[in-house]
């Protein structure tokens, strides 16, 4: 297609970032009250940015751009309110960004007057497309710009009396400026500034468009540090957006090319396709076992706060904080995961290897709970149902009911067209397996044990049969089998046991049995049943009468 072109980048044969493990997190810098309210419908009031900030803090960040002073009224005065009430911690470095401009510059300086610590962060374009079509000027003019920014700004740090000030310097859209000309820019900041191995320069790297693929970005910062004269005088900052959808890999990759620092937004707002999402990449460094250095141990809160604030939502796909993303509807998934978080659960040793199948981490290190892990719609697998009803209300079906159960949910979501709630589930349960009286209703039961030298068990029950009232008897070694003779007086049993089993439910005066039993029918067929009573004789007899019910519905 003639019309588009791949941008031309460096040539490196011989990289070697691919071989590069990240075995530390970066330094992380946070532009969510600068680069992602600019992007927002509704940009943010001075609460919504306290809030947001003092969040930020929270976290962990360190380095926070707070707003762009010189463009906005708002962010003026929310940089003051921040410098003047004393809000930002001695730790915490506040970030001001402005354009390579007089005005805009001297009205930066003004707006952080006070502060303990103060990061400058100056910039101007230097792409090709932005030299030819936004200002059509050459290479020397735009390099001219950056010089005479930076000369202004290091003139003016004796106005920020008591201030550790620190620089950074963008050629903003740096992924499309050739990789040769945004180094000798920035070197030629480099050399007004003058920075010690104390206070480094912070070279903050754009792809301020995703134009290029996300391991040719990678090539062009590690061409870029090795190329540099004095690469241990400087801070390399990497600051992605997302236009071919591959943020977070170019930040990545950019990381193993030799970056040491990033900038971004908790969630990835921001303009178009948005900015890196810090959440996803400090998350990945927790997969890899790597400390993040930032606090996520309660993303839910996290999302909240960002959302309340922006007014914007985190999807459901999203990685790590998207609603769905420790969800499973496919069959199979579930099954893998019950058995996984089982196998976990048996295993006492608090530091062992994560080992569920379909989940990346441990939901509880980010502050989600395994409660939303399994959700039931008319694709799931009997294992998903089973795990439902275990976790949520202390059954625990045999396996060989699985699918039993799993066939009749399956059934009403597909009907429903939509998920079930764990409510839905266990009514389906309740009406299907627990409740369901018909042909057979047992009405009364009266066990008795017999003395005799088989100690044989009485059962007398009042039942009724297809609308007509009974009173049955019949012996047995058990109730269950006292019961199935009494049926048998009746011609009623058409059917013979092949599998039972019991467990408790609940704890101490709350305790119930919970029977379960299978019967097989002449022509071969098997139906489970389910009961539920204070005393086990009922709920085993209960079972059976359900799972007969079941046959002959």
């Amino acid at each position: 297609m003639p019309k588009y072109t791949p941008f031309k980048t460096v040539d490196l044969p011989d990289r070697t970032w691919p071989d590069k493990v990240i075995d530390k997190a970066p330094m992380w810098c946070s532009v969510d009250l600068r680069d992602g309210n600019q992007a927002l419908a509704v940009p943010m009031g001075v609460r919504e940015k306290l809030e947001m900030f003092e969040l930020l803090v929270e976290v962990g960040f360190k380095e926070i751009e707070v707003g762009f002073p010189s463009a906005s009224q708002i962010d003026f005065d929310f940089v003051r309110k921040l410098v003047d009430e004393d809000r930002i911690p001695d730790d915490v470095y506040i970030q001001v960004l402005t354009q390579s401009r007089e005005p805009l510059i001297r009205r930066t300086f003004e707006s952080v007057r006070g502060a303990r610590n103060v990061i400058i962060h100056l910039y101007n374009s230097t792409s090709a497309l932005q030299r030819k079509i936004t200002f059509n000027l050459g290479k020397q003019e735009i390099k001219q710009i950056a010089v005479d920014g930076a000369t202004l700004v290091k003139s003016l740090v004796p106005t920020l009396e008591g201030s550790n000030v620190r620089f950074e310097y963008s050629p903003e859209s740096f992924s499309d400026t050739e990789t040769d000309y945004a180094l000798e820019v920035c070197e030629a900041v480099m050399e007004i500034w003058d920075p010690t191995p104390q206070n480094k320069i912070i070279l903050n790297l754009p792809d301020t468009v995703e134009w290029i693929p996300a391991h040719k970005h990678a090539d062009q910062i590690e061409w870029f540090c090795r190329n540099m004269k004095r690469r241990d005088l400087a801070t390399i900052s990497l600051h992605t957006h997302n236009d071919r959808g591959t943020g977070v890999a170019a930040c990545e990759m950019g990381i193993m090319a030799g970056a040491d620092r990033v900038e971004g937004t908790l969630f990835g707002n921001g303009e178009r396709t948005g900015n890196l999402d810090i959440v996803i990449v400090a998350c990945n460094r927790i997969a890899d076992g790597v400390d993040p250095g930032l606090d996520l141990h309660n993303v839910p809160r996290l999302r909240s706060i960002y959302e309340r604030c922006t007014r914007m939502s985190v999807p459901p796909r999203q990685p790590y904080a998207g609603e769905l993303v420790f969800t499973a509807f496919s069959g199979s998934h579930q099954d893998a995961i019950k058995k996984g978080m089982d196998r976990r659960d048996d295993d006492t040793a608090p530091d062992a290897a994560w080992e569920v199948p379909y989940l990346l981490i441990d939901p509880r290190d980010i502050g989600r709970t395994y409660e939303s892990i399994v959700r039931i719609n008319s694709q799931s697998g009997k294992g998903g149902v089973a795990y439902v009803m275990s976790r949520d209300y202390g059954f625990e079906m045999p396996k060989s009911m699985h699918p039993d159960m799993g066939t009749v949910v399956n059934r009403i979501a597909d009907e429903l067209g939509r998920e079930l709630t764990t409510t839905e589930i266990y009514e389906v349960f309740n009406r299907e397996f627990l409740q369901i009286n018909k042909p057979l209703e047992v009405q009364r039961t009266i066990f008795n044990y017999m003395e005799n030298e088989e100690r044989s068990l009485s059962c007398r029950a009042t039942v009724r049969y297809s609308g007509t009232d009974h009173i049955i008897e019949g012996v047995g070694n058990g109730p269950i089998s006292a019961f199935v003779h009494a049926m048998q007086g009746q011609n009623w049993r058409t059917f013979r046991l092949t599998d039972f089993h019991e467990h408790a439910i609940g704890q101490g005066a709350e305790t119930e049995a919970v029977a379960y039993v299978q019967i097989e029918l002449t022509d071969g067929r098997r139906f489970w049943g389910a009961g539920v009573d204070t005393n086990i004789d009922l709920a085993g007899t209960k079972a059976l009468v359900s799972a007969y019910n079941r046959a002959h519905r």
